[in-house]
């Protein structure tokens, strides 16, 4: 059917140190252009905070993040929060996390040298639990449609796809992996010069038919920094935040100078990774 629509999840990663409502917009806006073009439909959002390995300047525990996140996505019937990353021990490149996302939405594959090699037992079992398993597989196989896979797509600020410039603190390889297998979407204010700086990048120029600009005609300046600024001075974040996250901070004093000084003089962790290789 050439109408079929390309499935898409679009997967968020960062700080959220807290999550604000402008992070949760940007959902919403990712998710209206894929619908406009007619083409795709967004199935999933997934919010994926940063671990506390990171270790960038007032990052506080990924606990909290990551409850405060749960909190803020508690009434959506398609954006959730993935602990995965943030519960690994140390911190994992970006398209790692975009790899293990896309791994996950794969159909399970009978001819993989990974089931070949496990007991005959453990697919048997496995069989028990899921009866129709090997039907969507059949199915693959008579028509190889690369539609019935849906696409993670990265999804993120200009100021994510402006940190690509950034010496040292993304691979280029990466980059590659990023535009080349999975695709980024990034919503930018109306005027920003994003398009200048995937025209100055050879390696964005080649994909550029993988980046999805989205121009955010209602801007939104909330950030994460500003939050926590206002919180070390005591003024109020209504509105700003969903309240659940309000009062989640408040009941738990979460945001104060000290916390403000954490990993304060520490060398980011893809900035010390990139310095070791």
């Amino acid at each position: 059917d050439p109408d079929k629509k390309t499935e898409v999840v679009l997967l968020a990663c960062g700080s959220f140190n807290p999550i604000t409502n402008m992070h949760l917009r940007l959902f919403e806006l990712a998710k209206d252009y894929f619908h406009e073009t007619g083409k795709y439909k967004v199935i999933k959002g997934i919010i994926s905070p940063v671990g506390d390995a990171y270790k960038k300047k007032g990052l506080i525990s990924a606990n909290h993040r990551v409850t405060m996140a749960k909190l803020a996505t508690k009434n959506s019937d398609w954006v959730e929060v993935d602990d995965w990353e943030s519960s690994q021990s140390e911190w994992l490149e970006t398209v790692k996390v975009l790899r293990y996302h896309h791994q996950k939405l794969l159909p399970p594959d009978p001819s993989s040298s990974l089931q070949n090699a496990t007991p005959l037992t453990k697919p048997g079992r496995k069989r028990k639990q899921e009866p129709n398993r090997h039907d969507p597989v059949k199915k693959k196989n008579q028509s190889p449609d690369i539609k019935s896979v849906p696409q993670v797509k990265l999804l993120c600020g200009s100021d994510m796809l402006e940190s690509f410039g950034i010496p040292s603190l993304w691979k280029l390889e990466d980059i590659t992996e990023i535009v080349e297998n999975h695709g980024l979407v990034c919503i930018s204010r109306a005027g920003n010069s994003v398009q200048k700086f995937i025209y100055e990048s050879d390696i964005l120029w080649k994909h550029k038919n993988n980046i999805h600009l989205v121009e955010e005609w209602i801007t939104n300046d909330i950030s994460s920094t500003k939050i926590r600024r206002a919180l070390r001075r005591g003024q109020s974040i209504r509105y700003l935040v969903p309240d659940v996250v309000q009062a989640y901070i408040e009941k738990n004093n979460l945001y104060s100078p000290e916390s403000e000084d954490r990993n304060a003089g520490v060398v980011l962790a893809p900035l010390q990774k990139h310095a070791r290789d």
